[in-house]
C-alpha cells in the first residue's frame, strides 16, 4: 500500500493554489506540506490551451506537486495523464468533487458521483497511462438523499486509485453548512488505501480532531489558509509537538509583499495586480481600517503604486514596530 509523503496537504483551489501560493506555503512550512495543483481541464489540454498547459507544467518547482485533472471524457484522460507525467507531476489527482455548475454541466466534478461506471473508466484509463500514483478527490455524495461516498471509495480502490481524498460535504451543500467527518471515518473503515480528510479544518486543534475522529491518514485544508498560510505550518508543528508559528503583523506584511512579487514574476505586473486584490483582502482582514485600505487598493491600476499603497498602510498599522 502507498505511504503518503505528507500528513498535511494544501487543497487544490482554482485561481489560488498556483505556483506563487505553493512557493509561499513551501517556504513557511519547510516542505512539510503536500501540494495539489489547480484543476487542469483535460479537454483544454487536448486543445493545447497555453494557459492550461502552464498550470500543468510543474517542472520548475523544487518540491513534489500532484497535478489535478478534471473532465468527463475517459478517453481524454489517457493523453492528459501521459502529458502531465512528462510535465513533472509527482502524482495525478482526479477531480470528482467540484460542485461548480459549469463543471457539473460538462459531466465532470461531482457529476461523476452519479455515474460510477464512467468514473471507474476514467480512473482506469489514467492509471494505465502513467507510472505515477493516481488519487481521487470526491464528496460525501450528491445530496442528503444520495450519499454514496463509501460505495464510491470502494470503486476508486478497485479501479486502481492509490489513495482518496474525501470532502465531508455533499455537492448540494457546496461550501456551506458543516462537513460530516463521520463519512470520512466510514470511508477509512471500508477501504485499504490511504484516506485524506477534508472539510472544516480551521485550526491546529481541528486538524488533531480530524485525525482522532476519522483515523484518516492525512488532512487537507484550503479556504482556512487564505490570508493565513501560517496555519499549515501551525498544524505541522502541532503534529510534531513543536511551538506554533504565531505570525506577527510584520510577518503578514512581509509575506503579503513577497506573495505579490511572486505573482508579478510568474504572471507579469498587470495580471499580478488584478490577482493581488483578493490576497490584499485576505491578508489584511483583521487589521484596523482594513476596509478603507481595501477600497483604496481596488482603485489602483499601476503595480508600483499598489506596492506603495501596501507599504503605507502597514507603516501606519505597525507604528513603533520594525518592518
Amino acid at each position: 500500500m502507498l505511504q503518503l509523503s505528507h500528513k498535511v496537504f494544501l487543497a487544490p483551489m482554482a485561481g489560488i493554489t498556483d505556483i506563487p501560493m505553493r512557493r509561499i506555503v513551501f517556504e513557511l512550512t519547510g516542505g512539510r506540506v503536500g501540494f495539489v495543483s489547480e484543476m487542469v481541464a483535460v479537454n483544454a489540454l487536448s486543445y493545447k490551451n497555453a494557459k492550461t498547459y502552464k498550470i500543468a507544467d510543474v517542472r520548475s518547482e523544487p518540491y513534489p506537486v500532484i497535478v489535478q485533472l478534471m473532465g468527463g471524457d475517459p478517453l481524454l484522460f489517457e493523453d492528459a495523464a501521459k502529458l502531465v507525467t512528462d510535465l513533472g507531476a509527482a502524482g495525478i489527482d482526479i477531480n470528482m468533487g467540484c460542485p461548480v455548475r459549469k463543471i457539473i454541466a460538462s459531466h465532470a466534478g461531482s457529476d461523476l458521483m452519479k455515474d460510477l461506471p464512467r468514473a471507474s473508466q476514467i480512473i482506469e484509463k489514467t492509471v494505465h497511462s502513467t507510472h505515477l500514483p493516481v488519487s481521487v478527490k470526491f464528496r460525501k455524495g450528491w445530496d442528503n438523499e444520495h450519499i454514496n461516498a463509501v460505495e464510491f471509495a470502494k470503486m476508486c480502490a478497485q479501479s486502481g486509485a492509490s489513495f482518496v481524498t474525501v470532502h465531508g460535504r455533499t455537492k448540494a451543500q457546496g461550501y456551506t453548512g458543516t462537513a460530516d467527518w463521520r463519512i470520512i471515518k466510514q470511508v477509512k473503515e471500508a477501504i485499504q488505501i490511504p484516506v485524506i480528510g477534508n472539510g472544516d479544518i480551521t485550526t491546529p486543534q481541528r486538524a488533531l480532531e480530524m485525525f482522532q475522529t476519522t483515523n484518516c491518514d492525512a488532512v487537507m485544508l484550503g479556504r482556512a489558509a487564505l490570508g493565513n498560510p501560517w496555519l499549515l505550518a501551525d498544524i505541522c508543528n502541532t503534529l510534531e509537538q513543536k511551538e506554533l508559528a504565531l505570525a506577527q503583523k510584520k510577518d503578514i506584511y512581509q509575506t503579503l509583499l513577497k506573495h505579490i512579487y511572486y505573482l508579478r514574476d510568474y504572471y507579469g505586473p498587470n495580471t499580478a495586480l488584478g490577482l493581488s486584490r483578493k490576497y490584499v483582502c485576505w491578508y489584511s482582514k483583521n487589521f484596523f481600517e482594513a476596509k478603507k485600505f481595501r477600497e483604496a487598493y481596488m482603485k489602483i491600476s499601476d503595480f508600483t503604486q499598489a506596492i506603495h499603497e501596501i507599504e503605507n498602510f502597514f507603516k501606519h498599522t505597525l507604528t513603533g514596530e520594525s518592518l
